[in-house]
């Protein structure tokens, strides 16, 4: 395989397939990428057994068409430190050679032979559509609440529940301290078999479905099948195993917190975002808390450390006439949502009492539930 491509196209393209690199392996070959070149396409693919992408960059030049194994950490290395606008590349059987301006890289390679091939996009009938706009949404109002540790135990929760209706589609995620679903207009393709499956997906290809998010009008396919699930983007085919297991009753969580509230207080987002924040300079790993008194016009928040010190921000809330309600939250928590909320000017709080579950909701689109500290 030879070429000669654009030193930058070359890079993004690297950079936007590289987290489907396997980072531990028994193989060797999963620790880089395949390259194949044909026409006027460069066809790169990385996967790690569970999660694979297949990334089409075009308008590169093909002295000779063929495929090879590429060092991803080195030769991420060499386009990024050269300033050249294009840069050379040379495949043979045993070596790879990059050549730049003032530059000649030579890097050994495998046998392309021992990469595996990721599945083509085969939604069997049954798939939908979702703008890249829509969707970079859903996901940055969701992936945050997901289990990235796996600290509840359950390791369904380490992924993102994808779910595809007639109506549309939603996500959802949670940790057991937090749960967010967000819905979005989707056009759904294929009669539904009544078979009703959970289809999990891995954090690490929601991350990845992220980053090949281009224009906001760029139209996503999405097909869910049993075991896994396939995403098509413009430029790449995102492939993905699902994550096993079960996932709890979002929709009756969020119904009976909703019967349970017998407040409902709006709030500025960028205004109820800076006062947290302001709050919480005075937590510690110790007490990562905010206690929060919603009293009529206003609320006062406050926090203290062992050693770190007390701090009171107000926030004055016109509208809100009482009762006066105490609720303790950790802030890290709130601040993770309220960044989400990119372009909303309120956010609506429903609430009980300090020991029971808080509803944040943006109109019928996204639910934010979170669960208080108590003592």
């Amino acid at each position: 395989m030879k070429i000669t491509c654009q030193r930058d196209s070359l890079l993004t393209a690297c950079q936007l397939v590289k987290a489907a690199v396997a980072a531990r392996t028994t193989k060797p070959v999963l620790s880089n990428i395949k390259a194949s070149a044909q026409d006027d396409t460069l066809t790169l693919v990385a996967y790690d057994m569970e999660v694979g992408i297949r990334y089409e960059l075009p308008g590169i030049i093909v002295a000779r068409a063929g495929s090879c194994i590429l060092p991803i950490t080195e030769l991420e290395k060499i386009l990024r430190e050269s300033g050249d606008p294009d840069i050379s590349l040379d495949a043979g059987s045993e070596a790879i050679l990059v050549k730049t301006t003032g530059g000649r890289f030579e890097m050994p390679s495998l046998d392309v032979n021992e990469f595996p091939d990721i599945p083509s996009f085969d939604d069997g009938g049954h798939y939908h559509e979702i703008t890249a706009g829509t969707l970079r949404t859903m996901i940055r109002r969701t992936a945050f609440s997901a289990d990235k540790k796996d600290t509840s135990g359950r390791f369904s929760l380490t992924g993102v529940l994808w779910v595809a209706e007639e109506k549309g589609a939603h996500l959802v995620a949670t940790d057991t301290k937090r749960l967010a679903v967000c819905h979005g207009q989707a056009n759904v393709f294929g009669v539904s078999d009544g078979v009703k499956t959970l289809h999990l997906v891995p954090l690490k290809a929601i991350a990845l479905l992220e980053r090949n998010l281009a224009g906001d009008q760029e139209l996503i396919r999405i097909g869910l099948r049993a075991n896994d699930a396939l995403f098509q983007t413009e430029r790449a085919m995102i492939y993905t195993s699902l994550v096993q297991g079960k996932f709890p009753p979002y929709r009756e969580i969020i119904s009976k917190t909703q019967k349970d509230s017998t407040q409902k207080i709006s709030l500025p987002v960028d205004s109820f975002l800076s006062r947290v924040r302001q709050a919480a300079i005075m937590t510690d790993d110790e007490s990562m808390r905010v206690d929060m008194t919603f009293d009529a016009g206003a609320v006062t928040m406050k926090a203290r450390g062992a050693k770190t010190g007390a701090s009171e921000v107000t926030l004055e809330l016109p509208e809100y006439d009482g009762p006066k309600t105490e609720i303790a939250f950790d802030p890290s928590y709130l601040v993770e949502f309220l960044r989400s909320l990119d372009g909303e000017p309120t956010v609506l709080l429903e609430v009980s009492t300090g020991l029971r579950p808080a509803l944040f909701t943006c109109g019928d689109q996204y639910s934010y539930l979170v669960m208080p500290l108590t003592g």
